[in-house]
């Protein structure tokens, strides 16, 4: 369910200039720091070598039944240099911006590529697929720091749980609502010419409440959670918007029971099938295909889901959440189409993976960007209760626990809760029950993908079909 009604304007001012806004350190003073490093790596013999300065700074509060738990500020700032001799790696970092700590960073990492193995593989990317200076400082609107105090998110984070607390009497109790403000800038350089940074920032609120069944005892509780995550905060759901949808999902897990172990089709909720949008990525990244551990080796080029889905990344959207006008090592990302017709089209390749493979980056040291995984079949009314109504009888499963997928096989067992549907109609809460599969199989047995898409970090999906899947139950 989306939740679009922004929070008032009076906690969320409009975004400012990245400038110096928050931050102890300055963008000159960054890349000062990154030239000091690279100067000094060379000066002691090494052939190349990159760095990286950061710094974060934020809040994050949390308040349970009305009372404040946790005021919270962070702040970090850290140099990292990765020094080769050939092809020989070394790596040190500092949290310490003294030239004589750096200096000293610089030359643990000169010391450590002189004792290591050479691997043919290591060294930075290539030039070709660097960043030019244009591509590097590419606008994507990922700064909007948020000048909130304690009190205010205090009174954000109180308003999100009263909300909840509101909805019903069977809402009795809660595991506390939180808004956190979060913001952080880099520059990196490395001796092949590339250098670039930028500010981004992240912000969110989200409330725990629990349901119980009065007279209970509190055998039957029931316990839920919705969040808002955004760039911006004037994107941020409004906190009563929060509260309410948490308590509903919440509400509605009352009185699960357990089903017969039974073989049926499964539709996934949005919200966790972005988790199957994540296995597909890991399958087809570079470190899991070059080490063989994934079931998806050698699938360039082959079909591995129906001829009805594809998958698009686009690492340049605004504000997105996996956007980045260029990798962790400094690679230009690019739009592409990951997956056609169910084919697979690329991989996810960092330069290293890249070379163990035997191929060419394509800007994924960091990991995907920005992905949307769509279906051909899809029609603007294929809401969740359209999707329902295809299952007809089966599992329609909210919630996930537990990792239980094996990247090597294939093979797939979590614990799940959700709901069993006939008719095409919700019939009742399920809980402690155990859905299994295998991840070829899953894959190709999506049968409809929903209308009704959810962005969950950098991977947007709408709710997932799947022909069919083992439950373990009573």
């Amino acid at each position: 369910m989306a939740l679009d009604n922004p929070i008032s304007a009076s906690v969320a001012p409009a975004a400012v200039s990245t400038g110096n806004a928050g931050f102890a350190y300055s963008r000159e003073q960054f890349q000062q720091l990154v030239e000091d490093a690279l100067s000094f790596a060379k000066s002691l013999g090494a052939t190349d070598a990159g760095a990286e300065v950061s710094e974060g700074a934020g809040l994050s509060v949390s308040v349970r039944k009305g009372e404040v738990e946790n005021v919270e500020r962070n702040r970090d700032k850290s140099i990292g240099v990765s020094v080769y001799i050939g092809q020989r790696r070394g790596n040190a970092s500092t949290s310490d911006f003294s030239r004589a700590a750096l200096e000293q960073t610089v030359r643990a990492a000169y010391d450590i590529a002189r004792f290591t193995a050479e691997d043919p593989a290591a060294g930075l990317p290539d030039e070709q697929d660097l960043a030019s200076s244009e591509e590097a400082n590419r606008d994507l609107d990922l700064f909007h720091p948020w000048a909130i105090d304690a009190e205010g998110a205090v009174e954000l984070a109180t308003r999100c749980e009263r909300a909840a607390l509101q909805v019903d009497r069977r809402i009795t109790n809660s595991e506390g609502a939180g808004v956190s403000a979060q913001q952080s800038h880099f520059f990196a350089g490395n001796t092949r010419g590339f250098r670039g940074g930028y500010a981004s920032s992240r912000h969110s609120l989200s409330v725990a409440p629990i349901a119980s069944l009065p007279g209970k005892g509190g055998d039957d509780m029931q316990r839920d959670a919705w969040y808002s995550s955004m760039r911006a905060a004037g994107d941020l759901a409004a906190p009563e918007a929060v509260g309410r949808y948490a308590s509903e999902r919440a509400l509605s897990r009352l009185k699960s029971r357990k089903i017969a172990t039974c073989e049926v089709p499964v539709l996934y909720e949005s919200t966790v099938a972005a988790g199957l949008l994540g296995a597909y990525v890991q399958a087809t990244s570079g470190g899991a295909l070059y080490r063989k551990s994934s079931f998806l080796l050698d699938s360039l080029g082959k079909q591995v889901l129906p001829d009805h889905i594809d998958i698009h990344e686009d690492p340049h959207l605004l504000r997105g959440k996996g956007s980045a006008p260029f990798d962790d090592e400094g690679v230009a990302t690019r739009k592409r189409e990951v997956l056609q017709g169910g084919v697979v089209q690329g991989y996810f390749l960092s330069s290293y993976s890249a070379r163990k493979l035997g191929m060419r980056t394509t800007g994924h040291a960091g990991g995907s960007q920005n992905l949307r995984l769509t279906s051909r079949k899809t029609g603007t009314g294929d809401t969740l209760d359209e999707m329902l109504r295809k299952l007809h009888r089966g599992f329609f499963v909210i919630e996930m626990m537990g990792q239980g997928v094996n990247y090597v096989t294939g093979d797939y067992s979590r614990g799940a809760a959700g709901f069993w549907v006939e008719d095409g109609r919700i019939a009742y809460p399920v809980h402690e029950i155990t859905i299994a599969g295998n991840m070829r199989d899953m894959f190709k047995g999506i049968v409809a993908v929903g209308a009704d898409a959810y962005t969950l970090g950098g991977k947007t999906i709408g709710s997932v079909l799947i022909d069919r899947m083992k439950i373990a139950g009573s």
